[in-house]
């Protein structure tokens, strides 16, 4: 592997780790920075703020790892492809599941997401020998730490499985302990809870939100969620009830003991209540569990800019059909982007037609055919960000975990177990269908597909978190074996990779094979 050794800088009140490139050497900590770092309270509170900001850079690849693999983005068969009207440029290796060691779209070097695991790693360290704050304040900086790490981690170990699990802070260069192998599964799963445990310990009852950014920093409520999401992706793989009772009591804590979550429910400047969930004027919502900040001048969704979003010039072209207008490139039509990853137009349609999901989550974009609206793409909309300057600039907030989330991960929990998921998955669908809903008609479990509950919530799932990174999770999650993934997204024929585990997973990327010779390339996939 590359030495890089990495200076700890701050900027402001952020504290981040720089270096040239993130390599897979787990970027070991310049000695001397780090010694003079720690010296005030205050480092620590830039520490945690920082790992809170590296964590927003990272958004992007868990929307490429948790959603593009799955049968939301692509062209439809038979399609023209003139909407698009851009290359891309690696891209449909996603949707397509034709990735290989040279092409692995962006997440190469395990998405770059070790780079805040080897800091969050310091700061635990750091937080364990400091004397420099009190107890109240080192116990929640420990709580963020770990559920951080602990997140981090799952993100990995659901895409590559057993990982490299580097734990212990790397404050020195030493070329003979670089070369490091994966952990075997049960080990990166072991460590995950390990680290759950470690931070529900150190909130203890403290359910608060932080007091200067709320949902912005990591809390119980979040290490709770992603308890949740563990132990409900582990009882699928041998822990069966115990740990969906695990998942469900996670669930029930935070329903218990965080007040003023709640469906949001009352439309406000957007048209619907469901698109008013993401909305600029109405951040940090009662649906809010945990979320990145994006702010105008701070920090914009450059990675929905970069790839989910039309150019101005390829959409004016098209028709807003609802508005019955041509999209105009000074206001509807300033999209500004560039869309390697348009949505499917079939992943439009599986909504209803009185879905107000559909429309807050998912642009279509028409021909003005003899007269008549003919569909042409659709792209992603449920970040529409803000103008300034004519330009617009997506500064909505991005949501790790709320309260929607909360609801169908219980009613999964529940039909593990053998209850009536009803109440939560008619929570959702009520909010979805506003005015129109009729419990009759599309309350559960009355729809035709509640007929297989998983089935049901799968599709809620759908409707509910596109472009919140859960989709192919939740396909994997469900069935270790792919079965949905099979049903949904490809048979498992049209995947190259015919090893039945390893095509599941992503491959590891060949630079990172190259710089650390004890990697073992993921089963299925090609080494060299």
């Amino acid at each position: 592997m590359k030495q890089i050794i990495t200076t700890f800088l701050i900027a402001g009140i952020i504290s981040i780790f720089s270096s040239c490139t993130k390599q897979l050497d787990l970027s070991p900590v310049s000695t001397i920075s780090n010694a003079n770092y720690w010296t005030a309270a205050s480092s620590f509170d830039a520490g945690g703020t920082g790992r809170q900001t590296q964590g927003r850079t990272d958004n992007g690849n868990m929307v490429v790892l948790g959603e593009m693999r799955a049968d939301i983005f692509g062209d439809d068969p038979g399609g023209s492809g003139s909407f698009t009207g851009e290359a891309p440029q690696g891209a449909e290796r996603t949707w397509l599941n034709t990735l290989n060691l040279d092409n692995v779209f962006t997440a190469n070097n395990f998405a770059g997401f070790y780079y805040n695991i080897v800091q969050i790693d310091l700061l635990i360290s750091q937080l364990h020998s400091t004397s420099l704050l009190t107890q109240a304040k080192k116990s929640e900086y420990l709580g963020i730490a770990f559920g951080m790490r602990a997140y981090y981690y799952f993100q990995l170990m659901r895409s590559w499985g057993g990982v490299i699990l580097q734990t212990d802070p790397v404050t020195s260069f030493n070329i003979a302990t670089l070369a490091k192998p994966s952990n075997s599964l049960d080990s990166t799963t072991a460590l995950i809870k390990s680290d759950i445990d470690s931070s529900t310990y150190n909130f203890g009852s403290n359910y608060t939100f932080d007091a200067s950014n709320g949902k912005y920093f990591w809390s119980k409520a979040a290490t709770l969620m992603l308890k949740a999401n563990v132990y409900l992706w582990t009882s699928y793989r041998g822990g069966g009830s115990a740990d969906a009772t695990t998942a469900l009591n996670a669930l029930n804590d935070i329903q218990a003991n965080v007040p003023g979550l709640a469906l949001v429910t009352i439309p406000g400047t957007a048209p619907s209540a469901f698109a008013n969930v993401f909305s600029v004027n109405n951040r940090q919502n009662s649906e809010i569990i945990f979320a990145s900040r994006y702010a105008f001048s701070e920090a914009t969704m450059t990675f929905a800019t970069s790839t989910f979003l039309p150019q101005t010039g390829l959409i004016s072209n098209f028709y807003d059909s609802v508005n019955n207008v041509q999209f105009n490139p000074n206001t509807t039509g300033n999209w500004g982007g560039l869309l390697r990853a348009p949505v499917k137009i079939s992943a439009f349609k599986q909504f209803d037609s009185l879905d107000t999901r559909a429309l807050a989550s998912i642009q279509p974009a028409y021909n003005l055919v003899n007269g008549s609206y003919v569909i042409a793409g659709c792209f992603v909309d449920k970040y529409r960000g803000e103008f300034q300057a004519g330009n617009r600039a997506i500064t909505n907030d991005f949501p790790i975990y709320r309260y929607a989330d909360l609801l169908l991960l219980k009613a999964e929990a529940e039909v593990i177990l053998g209850m009536n998921p009803a109440n939560e998955i008619n929570q959702v669908r009520s909010r979805a269908y506003g005015s129109n809903y009729n419990e009759a008609v599309y309350g559960f479990p009355n729809q035709p597909i509640d007929a297989n509950p998983m089935e049901a919530i799968l599709q809620e799932r759908f409707y509910e978190f596109i472009f919140e990174g859960k989709r192919w999770y939740d396909l994997l999650r469900m069935d270790p074996a792919g079965s949905y993934v099979y049903e949904h997204v490809l048979p498992a024929s049209a995947f190259p990779n015919t090893d039945p585990a390893g095509r599941l997973l992503w491959p590891i990327d060949r630079t990172s094979l190259t710089n650390n010779k004890a990697l073992v390339q993921t089963a299925g996939y090609s080494s060299f």
